[in-house]
């Protein structure tokens, strides 16, 4: 069994070597080495091309191994790795922001703005982590919001950006593709002096694993030590993002693998999860390239590695500690009651005096100014649809917001962290390419029946492990991983249909007819209707699942707010694309607000949500005027204070 290691190394180069032949035949090889100044294309294009390209995936193989085994060491969490922790997508943000809007930062190269991202991205998840002991539940948690709100930064400054768009796509797709040997040469240095590094604090380390205060207790400097190994284990992704772009879970399969193994020492340790990172992504790519051969179809190896994330995450779930206690609620007397009611009245009135306001403002080159009644009749019929588009898809997405969390018990609980948005998202994906030329209203079933099988899948996890809200949100994100990295894997061919995705995922209410814009606003007062009807169950479910149950809420009712808030927020994001926090702002400022009883609280999270998707698209239709940017854009920048904000506020 220690033999693994160098069986996974060999097996996947001889992979690699069956996959290359296909371009050069291997006893030709010897003489496309060691001419020189007179090989054929074919020639320079194994030599400089896929032989440095295979190295480039042992390194970053290993890399990654490395920087996996070190968190998951220092932090006694299985499931610590640089994608979960959010620390590539930091350093995916830093990049495709330094590319968009200050280039000049990368004439020295993209390692600085890589790490500066990666650095932040894990600043930011310790700080918080560290208020509660660095518990592993809650920091896979807040690592993998991090990471969902920097890749949809991303995702909404790219498509923002169109004359970038392709180039982007290509990077954040995780490609080995390589022209010389310099990035292989550079990595290997790098990585030859983080492993030296950490082999040094094998010892360290492994007092480290039977606890943090008995280490201490044992004279060692615990804070010292986790700080060198997050040092390294940020350095490595940092570079392995500016080399080749986003390459996932490498570094959370690896240590895992290697777990399974009899080896005893921390260096030896160290080590098998450096070549198993590395058999692990030569074997990918390996597969990749005979895909390649076989269709005729390349893909980014970081979208194929990205598939193995999701369930790997479910596998090893079972292994965290943590649990959220029940979320305390606040019955509301009469008095209260009445404040409540008399508030909501206040949000509608609010809402419907801004949606006027929408209406009749306009920009034009002379700056903003009230349309006159010739003006208004003339541009009604094209802004009446997206206004009420627009309103509908945020009370979406704010009701299914509401609905998970008193559900689940989890402020932090919203249809993008649950992974409903993205399992809409590959719905929409999946009509596309299976679909010959889908109607609208087969978008809006696919979407809707996307995010649903999402939360029905969340439910039954969250039935079988009796609610414990921290796993909840963990099935969803790692669902919304694997969900990712499926529609990834379909847009990286390069078909033509992936346009329409890629252009999807922007968001937009422009081409909005008055139709949809109907049937959204039908679903949104629908689901009113069902909170108000449903109140009883939203008010015991806080509670906790025990005592729910003593007050025979059967679990019939749980499913049944999973399965409405699936398909509200798939219909909504038909509209709004997946890169929107709308649904964990709006309850958050509907509880801030004092909104205590269960119907008052989701009725104003929606009206809080449809004012909030007003706003986002009222900045896309003026901030650069005459062009319309993405909706999802405005609502992603609207919705990350808040994030920030709550997750550095939760102390449970």
């Amino acid at each position: 069994m220690k033999t693994l290691p160098v069986l996974l190394v060999l097996a996947a180069t001889l992979l690699w070597v069956a996959a290359a032949q296909a371009l050069l035949p291997l006893p030709l090889w010897l003489d496309a080495l060691w001419s020189a100044g007179d090989q054929s294309i074919i020639e320079i294009r194994l030599v400089h091309g896929l032989m440095p390209r295979a190295a480039m995936a042992l390194l970053v193989g290993g890399a990654l191994g490395l920087a996996g085994a070190l968190l998951q060491r220092v932090l006694r969490n299985p499931l610590a790795d640089p994608t979960v922790l959010g620390v590539s997508a930091g350093a995916q943000l830093a990049l495709v922001a330094a590319t968009l809007f200050v280039p000049a930062l990368l004439s020295s190269g993209r390692l600085p703005v890589a790490l500066a991202g990666a650095a932040a991205a894990a600043a930011l998840v310790f700080l918080i982590g560290s208020k509660r002991g660095f518990e592993p539940a809650r920091m896979v948690v807040v690592g993998m919001l991090i990471g969902l709100l920097a890749s949809s930064l991303a995702t909404a400054l790219t498509l923002a950006h169109g004359e970038y768009l392709l180039s982007l796509v290509i990077w954040n797709g995780g490609s080995l593709v390589q022209q010389d040997w310099s990035a292989a040469l550079r990595l290997s240095a790098v990585l030859s002096a983080c492993l030296t590094v950490a082999l040094c604090l094998a010892r360290p380390m492994q007092i480290l694993a039977i606890g943090a205060e008995t280490a201490a207790a044992l004279g060692m400097r615990v804070g010292l030590v986790r700080a060198i190994a997050i040092t390294i284990a940020v350095f490595l992704t940092a570079m392995v993002s500016a080399e080749v772009g986003l390459i996932g879970f490498i570094g959370l399969a690896a240590p895992t693998m290697v777990r399974a193994l009899p080896i005893r020492h921390e260096a030896s340790r160290l080590l098998a999860c450096v070549m198993v990172g590395a058999g692990l992504l030569l074997l990918c790519d390996s597969g990749v390239l005979l895909i390649d051969h076989a269709v005729g179809e390349m893909f980014p190896v970081g979208a194929v590695t990205g598939l193995i994330g999701g369930p790997l995450m479910l596998w090893l779930l079972p292994k965290l500690s943590g649990r959220t206690p029940p979320q305390e609620v606040q019955l509301a007397d009469a008095g209260q009651q009445g404040r409540v009611c008399r508030l909501v009245a206040l949000l509608a009135a609010l809402l419907v005096g801004c949606s006027l306001l929408a209406l009749v403002l306009g920009r034009g080159p002379d700056g903003f100014a009230i349309l006159n009644g010739e003006e208004l009749a003339a541009f009604l019929p094209l802004r009446l649809p997206r206004l009420i588009a627009a309103i509908a898809a945020g009370a979406l997405l704010a009701g299914a917001g509401a609905i998970l969390q008193r559900t689940t018990s989890n402020p932090l609980a919203s249809p993008e962290v649950m992974g409903v948005s993205a399992g809409a998202a590959l719905g929409f994906g999946l009509a596309v390419f299976l679909i010959p030329a889908p109607a609208s209203w087969m978008f809006l079933i696919a979407t809707a029946l996307g995010g649903a099988v999402v939360l029905l899948i969340v439910a039954r996890a969250a039935m079988a492990s009796g609610m414990p809200s921290v796993r909840i949100l963990l099935v969803g994100l790692a669902l919304s991983a694997f969900a990712s990295a499926v529609l990834s894997a379909m847009m990286a061919g390069g078909d033509a249909r992936a346009w329409v995705i890629l252009t999807w995922l922007a968001g937009s209410t422009a081409t909005i007819g008055m139709v949809e814009a109907a049937i959204l606003a039908i679903l949104a007062v629908s689901l009113l209707v069902f909170s108000l009807c449903a109140a009883r169950w939203l008010t015991v479910l806080p509670l906790g699942a025990e005592i729910a149950s003593a007050l025979g809420l059967s679990r019939f009712a749980r499913v049944c707010l999973f399965l409405v808030a699936g398909l509200a927020t798939g219909t909504a994001t038909v509209l709004v694309g997946p890169v929107s926090f709308v649904g964990l702002m709006a309850p958050h400022i509907a509880r801030m607000l004092g909104l205590t009883t269960a119907a008052g609280f989701v009725a104003g999270a929606m009206l809080i949500g449809a004012f909030l998707m007003m706003l986002a698209d009222a900045g896309a239709r003026f901030a650069a005027f005459p062009y319309d940017l993405p909706l999802g854009l405005f609502a992603t920048l609207i919705g990350t204070p808040w994030l920030l904000l709550t997750m550095t506020r939760q102390t449970r």
